[in-house]
């Protein structure tokens, strides 16, 4: 199992299968997921960002692709609001459809297939992901909302969908992805190197993040069947695991994309759907059935898909 795509894929899958298992056994319960999903975002992914980043020699960040990403996933954004019409429900799916999970299935990933210059660029990506993609979908949705309400006689002011956004817009930055990230590339900058009493717990904690990231998902999958929803999930699957890594390649190849940079970016766009989606249908009340199904099935297609996509990566 020298193959580099079996090498990095084999204990990503071994791994949601263990918590998979763990999950149907109910050796994790439903009480203890929040605990450790917070345990994972909140102590464990910082430190491994900050330290990724803040290690980092001379970092050079490379905007193109990130122009290249961010045009692509806005593309697919709209394009499924167009197709479907627009709506609070049609708004949350085009979500779906492009948000990735970068953290919990990506770092791990990523950081098996091609190190520390792969997770350069991925982090990079990851520290714009959440401002730049829910804070769309944020003032979309409110703008749907207005148009609701307006529908139905009750207007809503300019000063209050404003401070909506913004409020997004400062929940996008003060995030423990984001913010350990940014403060890790302002770190580097210094030249300085970070302390071995605090760089070997930041270590050690950093370490801890993939298996533990990639466990829950399996927990996850377990607790959220796909059940009635197969269909529309299925749909909202396939944009997000097919379409939009496709598109991805597409506009990357065309504009001069290549190597590391190409392959970090698609198979960022091939990552199941992450869970900030729910998240979004459930604080608007619209397609949260339709949402939790299209998380569990894009997550076990994801094992296909992005295999698939390593594999033709080369």
């Amino acid at each position: 199992m020298n193959h580099p795509v079996a090498s990095a894929l084999i204990p990503v899958v071994l791994l949601i299968a263990v918590g998979f298992l763990a999950g149907k056994r109910q050796w994790i319960g439903s009480g203890s997921v929040k605990d450790l999903s917070s345990l994972v975002f909140m102590v464990l992914a910082p430190a491994l960002l900050f330290r990724t980043m803040a290690t980092q020699q001379n970092p050079q960040v490379d905007f193109k692709a990130l122009t290249i990403y961010f045009g692509v996933a806005l593309v697919v954004y709209f394009g499924v609001i167009a197709a479907l019409g627009f709506s609070r429900r049609s708004a949350v799916l085009a979500l779906a459809a492009t948000f990735s999970n970068t953290v919990m299935i990506g770092v791990p990933l990523v950081g098996l297939a091609y190190g520390e210059a792969g997770l350069f660029i991925l982090f990079t990506l990851i520290s714009l992901h959440a401002l730049v993609l829910l804070t769309v979908a944020t003032i979309v949705l409110e703008f749907a909302v207005a148009r609701e309400q307006a529908v139905q006689g009750q207007p809503v002011t300019r000063a209050a969908m404003a401070a909506t956004v913004l409020g997004a817009v400062r929940n996008a930055v003060i995030h423990p992805v984001p913010l350990p990230i940014i403060a890790g590339l302002l770190f580097a900058q210094t030249g300085l190197q970070i302390p071995d009493v605090i760089d070997r717990p930041l270590q050690l904690l950093g370490n801890s993040f993939g298996p533990l990231a990639l466990v829950m998902v399996g927990v996850t999958m377990a607790a959220n069947p796909a059940g009635a929803q197969l269909r529309g999930a299925f749909m909202v699957a396939l944009a997000k695991n097919v379409a939009h890594p496709a598109l991805m390649a597409a506009a990357g190849w065309v504009l001069g994309l290549r190597g590391v940079p190409l392959a970090v970016m698609v198979i960022a766009a091939s990552l199941p759907i992450g869970a900030n989606v729910f998240l979004f249908s459930q604080r608007y009340q619209v397609a949260q059935q339709v949402v939790t199904a299209s998380v569990a099935l894009s997550t076990g297609l994801g094992l296909v898909s992005v295999s698939l996509v390593m594999l033709l990566l080369g």
